[in-house]
C-alpha cells in the first residue's frame, strides 16, 4: 500500500517574535513545493489561528499538545474539542519533552490520542528512547511499551488518523542522527509490531516517520530507506532547509 511521504515540523516553543514568525512563513509560502509529501507545521498554539489566516493552504496545521477534557478548569491547557472547532487538524502527542519535562505517561498520552481522535482531530504520536535505553538493547521494548497503552484503548480503524514519528531521544537537539541503517531497523520492527498486535492493513498504511535532529544533509539517505515514511523535524523547520526536506522525495 502506497504511503504518502509526511513531513512535520515542531517549532516548540519558538520562534521568539511575531516579526520572526511572519519570516519563516513568508519563506514557506514562496517556496516550491513538489507536492511529494504532505507538510504539517506546529507552531505554539499563541500562532495557531494567525497562521490560518496567513499561510499556504498547501501546509496544514498542528498543535503541539493538548487536554484530554474538552473543557473545564485546567489552566494553560487546550482542548480537543476547541482545536476542532478552530478547524486545527492534527496534533502532536507524546513527544518526549513532554514525556520527560511534563512527567506524561504513556497511558495519559494514550487517552490524549483517544480524546483528540473522538473530536476528529490527527495525531502525530511519538515514541522513543532514551540513549541509556539503547545502550540497554531496549529500544524495541520501550517503543512497544509507549504504543501498546494507545493499542489498548483504540481500535483499528482509528489508525488510520495517526502517524507514528519515532524519536530517539538520544537524538533530539544533539546534532546525533540515526543511522539510516538504524532508523530502518526500528521502523521495520515496529511496522512489523503493528501487525502483530493490530493487524497486517494497519501495519502496511500506518506512516511511521523519523525524527532526531533532521536537516537537509540528512534527509536523503533517511529518506530512501522503505519503511521511513517522512521526518517530524525540530530545528531545522525553522530555516530555509526545511523547504529542502520537504521536497526530498522530488528531488
Amino acid at each position: 500500500m502506497a504511503r504518502k511521504f509526511f513531513i512535520g515540523g515542531n517549532f516548540k516553543m519558538n520562534p521568539a517574535t511575531a516579526a520572526a514568525r511572519d519570516a519563516i512563513v513568508d519563506t514557506l509560502n514562496k517556496a516550491q513545493l513538489d507536492g511529494s509529501a504532505e507538510v504539517v507545521i506546529a507552531p505554539p498554539a499563541l500562532y495557531l489561528l494567525p497562521l490560518q489566516q496567513t499561510l499556504r493552504k498547501e501546509i496544514a496545521l498542528a498543535a503541539q499538545n493538548c487536554h484530554t477534557n474538552d473543557s473545564g478548569a485546567f489552566t494553560g491547557e487546550i482542548s480537543p474539542a476547541q482545536l476542532a472547532d478552530a478547524r486545527i487538524p492534527y496534533v502532536i502527542l507524546g513527544h518526549s519533552e513532554r514525556r520527560t519535562l511534563f512527567a506524561e505517561t504513556s497511558d495519559l498520552v494514550a487517552q490524549k490520542t483517544q480524546a483528540a481522535l473522538a473530536k476528529g482531530l490527527k495525531i502525530i504520536f511519538c515514541i522513543g528512547e532514551t540513549l541509556e535505553e539503547r545502550e540497554a538493547n531496549k529500544t524495541l521494548e520501550v517503543c512497544r511499551a509507549q504504543l501498546d497503552a494507545a493499542i489498548n484503548l483504540l481500535s483499528p480503524a482509528d489508525w488510520a488518523n495517526i502517524v507514528i514519528a519515532y524519536e530517539p531521544v538520544w537524538a533530539i537537539g544533539t546534532g546525533k542522527v540515526a543511522t539510516p541503517q538504524q532508523a530502518q531497523e526500528v521502523h521495520a520492527a515496529l511496522r512489523a509490531y503493528l501487525g502483530e498486535a493490530i493487524d497486517a492493513n494497519v501495519a502496511s498504511s500506518t506512516r511511521i516517520i523519523y525524527g532526531g535532529s533532521v536537516t537537509g544533509a540528512s534527509c536523503g539517505e533517511l529518506s530512501s530507506q522503505p519503511d521511513i515514511d517522512g521526518f517530524l523535524v525540530g530545528g531545522a523547520s525553522l530555516k530555509p532547509e526545511f523547504v529542502t526536506i520537504a521536497n526530498v522525495k522530488g528531488a
